[in-house]
């Protein structure tokens, strides 16, 4: 664990391009997804600086239009983070009366080594003394971990009976101290700038909540390479804001800070909920129209499950709670998109591979390719942008390999079981499923680039699949919905 802290600095993402249009009007381009945002001409000042693509420091871009607040500034630039063409480094500095007051809260049962190496990690914290506290909640421990505990110098509450981390995280919370309430789990230890870096995320007063990242504390197995870059507490290598047409958004509660009045006005986690209730509380959270955001920094590392029973155990047990979310939020229905052109183009390009391999076919989906690239193209030039056709029609494309991606991607999490079960019945449906499965195992693992080889990585992918869609479908037929494995079909996108 590191603590060097670096100032705060933007730039543009690879993937965007700025272009100053007549009357100078800026507009940014980002080619995957494919997508155009006009700004106003005064922000044309900010964004000519990022043309070299180099990270540039929060103060810099402040002197180029000081007699703006600073708080406008870093909304726009976060706005821009938000939307992908912009990505950030480093922390805000605040000064050192400006942090709130933060009640950490741990709840632990029966891991004495663990919550050792938790509480030694908060002590590192670079955090103001006066302006934190620690709490722990202890579940009604049967060994000598409350003993352990009593060692640092945290608040301890003891139970005499099980009631599982909810009801503790809950009561943690009620008897909290802080304006900010930061959850961490005993199997964790934070990084010493954990704090300084998610708490000025609170300046927003419309931020509700904010998660940070989740590394992998073991690093020397193959499954330890696996969850190092394919844990399931692996939210994003980017910022993250919660948005309408995100409605499965969220933050693992091993690593979430969250203001107290608002975690207290919705009643915390939903203490009946052993899996699934970080998830739940999030949703409710942005239903009661407070922003939630996830931050690629304030680190956190997690001892999670190495070996392979523990492992498939845990998958298990995150799929048999989404029947039951779904079932708590029945307006977060899933919904898969298809883009009309591109749902066409691969109806003809399957059908004229597989079924009917007619030249007329062949020729046809190319051509209803090119025609979509020439409509996006025609659209996008009569605005006056100088973008290359052959650019653009590459983004076009790389949409409909996305599209195929997304339903491969949803066989392999939910249907892989249902195939082995027809296996003896028609192989031929087990195969195409089989073969969707790979090809996402294998784009993962080039996007990925996990330091263990192909074979491994997908043996370890299908443990993960298999594991967790055995939860999904226990928990469908045990609660008769299965919303979770039957999406509903769109051709377009809701406004």
């Amino acid at each position: 664990m590191t603590a060097n802290k670096k100032a705060l600095a933007f730039r543009l993402r690879t993937s965007a391009r700025y272009y100053l249009l007549e009357e100078n009007r800026p507009v940014l381009i980002l080619f995957f997804p494919l997508k155009i945002v006009y700004l106003h001409p005064f922000w044309r000042l900010v964004l000519n600086i990022f043309t070299k693509g180099e990270f540039i420091p929060f103060e810099d871009i402040l002197a180029l239009i000081p007699e703006t607040p600073p708080e406008k500034i870093e909304s726009f630039l976060k706005d821009l983070i938000r939307k992908g063409f912009a990505e950030q480094q480093g922390i805000p500095v605040m000064a050192e009366n400006e942090y709130p007051f933060v009640s950490v809260i741990v709840p632990v049962r029966n891991r004495p080594r663990e919550i050792a190496d938790c509480l030694n990690s908060l002590e590192k914290l670079d955090y103001p003394a006066s302006k934190k506290e620690i709490i722990v909640i202890d579940d009604a421990s049967e060994d000598d971990t409350p003993l352990v505990i009593a060692q640092f110098p945290v608040r301890l509450i003891r139970l005499g009976e099980r009631k599982q981390a909810s009801f503790c995280r809950n009561l943690g919370a009620r008897n909290a101290k802080g304006t900010i309430l930061a959850f961490v789990d005993s199997d964790c230890l934070a990084d010493p700038l954990w704090l300084k870096e998610l708490t000025p995320a609170f300046r927003d007063v419309t931020l509700g909540a904010v998660g940070g990242q989740i590394d992998a504390y073991y690093d020397t197995k193959g499954l330890d390479h696996y969850e190092k870059v394919k844990s399931a507490l692996k939210i994003s290598s980017w910022f993250k804001r919660s948005e309408t047409e995100d409605r499965f958004f969220y933050v693992p509660a091993c690593n979430f800070l969250v203001r107290k009045d608002l975690f207290l006005k919705l009643d915390g986690f939903r203490e009946f909920l052993y899996v699934g209730e970080d998830v739940d509380f999030c949703w409710r959270l942005q239903n009661h129209g407070n922003m939630l955001e996830y931050w690629p920094a304030g680190k956190i590392f997690h001892k999670h499950r190495n070996r392979l029973r523990p492992f498939c155990a845990r998958r298990f047990d995150y799929g048999t709670s989404e029947p039951l979310l779904q079932q708590l939020h029945p307006d977060r229905v899933k919904r898969l998109f298809f883009p009309p052109s591109a749902a066409l183009f691969w109806i003809i390009f399957i059908s004229a591979l597989f079924f009917n391999k007619s030249a007329f076919l062949f020729i046809l989906a190319p051509g209803i390719l090119t025609s979509d690239c020439i409509n996006k193209y025609r659209k996008i030039r009569s605005r006056k942008i100088p973008i290359h056709f052959l650019r653009l029609s590459q983004a076009v494309f790389r949409s409909y390999l996305t599209l195929v991606f997304h339903c491969c991607s949803f066989m392999s999490r939910y249907y892989l079981i249902p195939a082995l079960l027809l296996l003896p019945l028609n192989p031929s449906i087990p195969a195409v499923i089989s073969c969707m499965h790979l090809l996402v195992g294998i784009t993962e693992y080039r996007i990925k680039k996990p330091h263990i080889n192909p074979l491994s990585f997908l043996f370890y992918f299908s443990l993960e699949q298999l594991s967790y869609q055995a939860g999904v479908w226990q928990g469908c037929f045990k609660r008769w919905n299965f919303n979770a494995v039957l999406p509903g079909i769109m051709f377009k996108k809701e406004k």
